[in-house]
């Protein structure tokens, strides 16, 4: 016996395959456009390759403000005068290393800000005032070193929000196995921005004068920047473009975005943040001297002009950019697909980071082959992706919910090195002869060989006691 339905089922029936078909429809599009989290991430990297492009020129920049610069005029190779000549070592390693202090400055408030103001907008702010201070950078140098000084720490002051901001947008836009992919896929960006900053500055420089590459990097910034904004949201749920399929999967392990109380006690004394807070200044003490100091290095170890160090030294980069990217989908993979511990991949990925950039730091000082100096120099840093694989989404691992604060606190104590590390530089190489370099690089290998040790015995992949203790304020973020 058949039955006639009512108005009302005949509405409910026809609501219900509405759903199944916008469903459905979903389902083709997935196929068919990149997911939105991915075009979060392709927008990260090139962000974050713009961030480090703007920090990274002026160790080129600063060899021609200095040293001047070969020109051939007429046929004839001409010795074109630095317009700092007389900057001093010390000086330079003052200016170098001003970013920084700038930069600790921020970390906390940044991390702050992003829940509170929102990430995306926290992650543009800081990007857009990093590339205005950029611009403004020859006329600064121009007015004294004490300008530049300046306009470098307030760049590092509005770069310092970045790495909080990102880890905020992670913890809202990646799926849990998909965080060590996702994170490093836009930390990559770093590297790959380094690479490609510092043989196009020591170009620019070589071809239209140093100002240039301000200039330019400067104006690349600003592009960035008004894309990011039209493009990104803060949450999943307030993007347009989203399909209903992948708003489920990003909302079915999502924390609430209320606010809560941070313990701030609690996480100083947990020993696994600690563990991720001396990888995380370990891998960054070695880096920030290389950073600062390799097209240097290379010209007085090697022997290489402006030019050549620049392209020599944007090799291992590029390689620690493909080792993020490549180390990120195999310590997932052997999440998701092998069922691997994270604990154990993770405290893996340290290790063979950490050690494998120690042995080739030390093979640097055997060899007094050019060619092998660039590739064992290339692989040590290189190296440094794998340990980015291993700590740098940690914090996701041991409180989603504050991960945003727990890169700050990381990111505060990983720029230590970025301060002392060019004074210490400038302190030990005062000849640039191969022994005070040799020196340094026996500093940078015991801190790696301390920084896995400590990572080895400390870290953890669970969700700490405290993370899910929560006290709330009252009330929803905007």
């Amino acid at each position: 016996m058949y039955r006639i339905l009512s108005q009302n089922e005949h509405e409910t029936y026809e609501s219900f395959d509405d759903k199944l078909e916008k469903l459905a429809d979903d389902e083709a599009l997935d196929a068919k456009r990149w997911k939105r989290r991915h075009v979060v991430a392709v927008l990260a990297l090139l962000g974050f390759a713009n961030i480090y492009a703007m920090r990274a020129n002026l160790s080129i920049a600063i060899v021609e403000m200095t040293s001047g610069s070969e020109r051939k005029v007429n046929g004839t190779m001409l010795h074109v005068h630095g317009d700092f000549e007389n900057w001093t070592p010390m000086t330079q390693g003052v200016v170098l290393s001003s970013f920084f202090y700038g930069y600790i400055v921020s970390q906390l408030p940044g991390g702050y800000l992003a829940y509170t103001h929102g990430a995306k907008t926290v992650f543009f702010a800081g990007t857009f005032g990093t590339a205005v201070f950029t611009l403004l950078t020859p006329p600064f140098a121009r007015m004294g070193w004490g300008m530049l000084v300046f306009a470098r720490f307030m760049e590092g002051l509005l770069e310092g929000v970045t790495y909080p901001a990102m880890h905020v947008i992670w913890s809202r836009w990646a799926p849990p196995l998909e965080q060590t992919k996702l994170a490093t896929f836009a930390f990559s960006g770093s590297y790959f921005g380094t690479v490609i900053a510092m043989p196009l500055s020591a170009y620019i420089g070589e071809s239209f004068g140093w100002p240039m590459i301000f200039w330019f990097f400067g104006a690349l910034g600003v592009i960035w920047c008004t894309v990011w904004y039209k493009t990104v949201h803060d949450r999943p749920e307030d993007d347009p473009k989203i399909t209903t399929s992948e708003l489920a999967l990003l909302q079915r392990d999502a924390f609430s975005q209320s606010h809560y109380l941070v313990p701030w006690g609690k996480i100083l004394r947990s020993k696994p943040v600690w563990a991720v807070i001396m990888a995380h200044s370990a891998q960054n003490f070695g880096f920030y001297i290389m950073l600062t100091n390799l097209p240097r290095m290379l010209k007085d170890i090697a022997g290489y002009d402006l030019e050549k160090a620049g392209l020599a030294s944007s090799l291992p980069y590029f390689l620690m950019g493909f080792q993020i990217v490549t180390g990120g989908q195999l310590c997932d993979y052997l999440r998701k697909n092998k069922h691997y511990d994270t604990l154990f991949v993770r405290k893996m990925a340290c290790a063979a980071g950490f050690i494998g950039q120690a042995v080739f730091l030390f093979l640097v000082m055997t060899t007094s082959n050019s060619l092998l100096l660039v590739l064992f120099f290339s692989i040590s840093i290189g190296l440094g992706g794998i340990c980015w694989c291993g700590f740098s989404v940690n914090h996701l691992d041991l409180a989603p919910q504050y991960a945003g604060h727990l890169m700050a606190v990381s990111n505060t104590f990983a720029t230590v090195p970025g301060i002392f590390g060019p004074l210490l530089v400038g302190a030990i190489v005062e000849n640039g002869i191969i022994g005070e370099w040799n020196v340094i690089m026996y500093i940078i290998i015991s801190v790696y060989l301390a920084g896995a040790a400590f990572f080895w015995k400390f870290a953890d992949a669970s969700i700490q006691p405290w993370a899910s203790e929560h006290t709330s304020f009252v009330g929803q973020l905007e």
